[in-house]
């Protein structure tokens, strides 16, 4: 079946190639169950993995929070 790459951002596993033992469905997503060493059979999401989508790169910075934070405390009557 190959090998996936972990690519979620807060995985504990990030980075790591895993082996991938089967694919399943859930719902409309495919998900990959691995072997995942002294973690046993880990499941992982295709959108985790170097098979998803890629994440984009557009993120807030910490000026683009705070504006955030700006206008929701205005928006609440802060």
């Amino acid at each position: 079946m190959g090998f996936v790459v972990v690519t979620h951002p807060f995985h504990p596993l990030t980075g790591r190639r895993l082996e991938i033992l089967y694919v399943k469905r859930r719902g409309a997503d495919m998900v990959f169950v691995c072997a995942g060493g002294v973690y046993g059979s880990i499941t992982l999401a295709q959108a985790w993995t170097d098979r998803g989508e890629p994440a984009q790169a557009l993120r807030l910075s910490a000026e683009g929070l705070a504006a955030v934070d700006t206008l929701v405390r205005g928006i609440e009557g802060r």
